[in-house]
């Protein structure tokens, strides 16, 4: 499958010429998008020319795609992009940090403007601003592959072992770490940015070092290529037309070199985030609300997946902690309040969601690989661990918890709840009693006392419960495993374990989490309430180790 791609240099403004130029190009290849690297419009961009391309007037032979540069978008533009999503026919915006899959299958994954060293933490919170975080491109790892990444900036390092020489010297061009290790993360099979000043750029194609439990490098390589702007004076190549090809390359390109990412030391952590996205606790994990024309694919990626960093329309006040495998974040529509837990110490409600990075369906060896499940498995149970001492702590040992999993095939993105209950309940025995007796009611397999770790395909579709207290001396741990396996002929409630929760607590009428009425001022309360107290057991804030010199 190949599908001819058309990539401008930044047009600075330039919107009719360039257009122009596009129409007559396309007539004899037939393109099926084009990419606009760096700045589609000027700093001072004239105002007819943005009358005649909002009013259709300007003719745009194929779809183009774009995001911010490093200067912002005009404000009738970006009035126009929040009112309708689009700006004319043929010309989308792909914002500042997304990710889109076009009509003809190409996936792009696109982080815009430049860095901005003022934020320290979080994601940007506007899509128009011509500045990202470290942050925002972490979330994009969560897109997991790309078949073009495009950028604002060059990725830190991209001349490294290169014979390819930079025209300017390398210091004067801004360039980022995270881009560059976007790129190692996404290995895209083309990265395209824009060129600071009138020189062109293309390095040989490189190939990524082995990951995990890989022993061989792949032969799937990147190619990155940076265009000088659009009609500069030096004449240097401003355009650039290829055929990608999604299929595997039987062997590596000529002159192909060793990834200039590659480097000794290992993964850094990340900064603490602000926060993070609207988190359901049905299950579903995937958002409807917003139809994009560009993203027409029925399969829920990670740039629809409610619990994936990568979507570009996730809100950024939720997530609480991010570690190398998993993430942390308060769930949206919480079944306690922060009344609930009030008089045990808890002035949050503690309903919390536990999901791994990657976009899986399940937490197995058969949906991962083993190497990533099993690092996966062992950070989300530390988490977990994490999560129990911090609320036992808070509330001087009065409140224990109930974490559970559904662990189903046919899901879309893994992830674990976690909901604060009284530790007298666990110790009684009527946690694991109110379990089994909603499993009988409903007609279900019962509950057998077991736990495991990341599980083999024999294990199959489950729910597991970890019931936990401490005793009031804390000496004692209280608690236990739970397992319910089901196949395809069992009908399984995606809400059981909420229901179980809500009618052991008293709590049935905020069993429907949709019916929780949050404001965002009031999540955002929450997420940093819980930060707060959840600060002392927070690993991921452990200091990352001294780089060698």
């Amino acid at each position: 499958m190949a599908t001819k791609i058309f990539v401008f240099g930044s047009i600075d403004g330039q919107l009719e010429p360039a257009f122009k130029k596009l129409t007559a190009l396309h007539s004899k290849n037939n393109f099926s998008l084009a990419l606009a690297t760096g700045n589609l419009f000027s700093e001072a961009q004239d105002d007819d020319a943005i009358k005649a391309l909002l009013d259709g007037t300007l003719s745009i032979p194929c779809p183009i795609y774009f995001t911010v540069g490093s200067h912002a978008l005009p404000p009738a533009v970006v009035q126009k992009i929040e009112a309708d999503e689009e700006i004319t026919p043929n010309l989308h915006y792909l914002g500042k940090r997304s990710i889109t899959k076009t009509e003809d299958g190409v996936r792009i994954v696109a982080l815009g403007g430049i860095l901005d060293t003022e934020i320290v933490a979080g994601q940007s919170k506007e899509q128009h601003l011509p500045f990202h975080t470290l942050d925002d491109a972490k979330a994009l790892k969560g897109a997991n592959s790309a078949d073009i990444l495009l950028t604002a900036v060059w990725p830190a390092w991209i001349w490294r072992g290169s014979s390819a020489n930079v025209p300017v010297e390398p210091s004067k061009i801004p360039a980022s770490e995270s881009v560059a290790d976007l790129c190692s993360a996404l290995k895209p099979r083309y990265h395209f940015s824009s060129s600071p000043s009138d020189f062109f750029y293309e390095r040989e194609p490189f190939f990524h070092a082995p990951a995990g439990d890989e022993t061989e490098s792949s032969t799937e390589v990147t190619r990155f290529i940076s265009l000088a702007p659009y009609g500069n004076k030096a004449k240097a190549k401003a355009l650039y037309a290829f055929t990608l090809s999604r299929e595997p390359l039987a062997s590596l390109p000529q002159g192909s070199t060793v990834s200039p990412f590659s480097r000794p030391q290992g993964k850094k952590r990340p900064a603490q985030p602000d926060g993070f996205s609207r988190f359901s606790s049905d299950g579903q994990g995937h958002d409807s609300r917003r139809k994009r024309h560009r993203q027409r694919s029925p399969p829920p990626g990670p740039d629809k997946c409610f619990f994936c960093l990568g979507n570009p329309n996730l809100s950024t006040h939720m997530v609480v902690s991010i570690g190398e495998e998993s993430y942390l974040a308060t769930a949206k529509g919480p079944l306690p309040s922060e009344q609930t837990f009030q008089d045990r110490g808890l002035t949050f409600p503690g309903h919390m969601v536990i999901v791994p990075l990657i976009h899986a369906p399940t937490v197995t060896t058969a949906a991962m690989g083993e190497a990533e499940a099993q690092r996966t498995f062992g950070e989300m149970n530390r988490f977990r661990e994490a999560l129990q001492a911090a609320v036992s702590s808070a509330s001087g040992r009065k409140l224990g918890g109930v974490t559970y999993e559904i662990s189903r095939s046919r899901g879309i993105h893994a992830h674990w709840q976690f909901c604060p209950v009284p530790a007298e309940m666990v110790a009684k025995g009527l946690v694991e009693a109110a379990f089994r007796v909603e499993a009988e009611n409903q007609k279900m397999p019962k509950f057998e006392v077991k736990d495991f770790a990341v599980p083999d395909p024999e294990v199959g579709d489950h729910i597991r419960v970890w019931i936990w207290a401490e005793d009031e001396e804390g000496d004692r741990i209280l608690g236990k495993t739970l397992v319910m396996r089901f196949d395809e002929t069992v009908r399984f409630d995606l809400q059981f374990g909420r229901r179980v929760l809500a009618k052991l607590l008293r709590l049935e009428e905020r069993l429907v989490w949709q019916d929780i009425g949050q404001s965002v001022e009031e999540e955002t309360r929450d997420a940093q309430a819980f930060r707060e107290a959840f600060k002392e057991w927070d690993f991921t804030l452990e200091p990352a180790p001294e780089a060698q010199a």
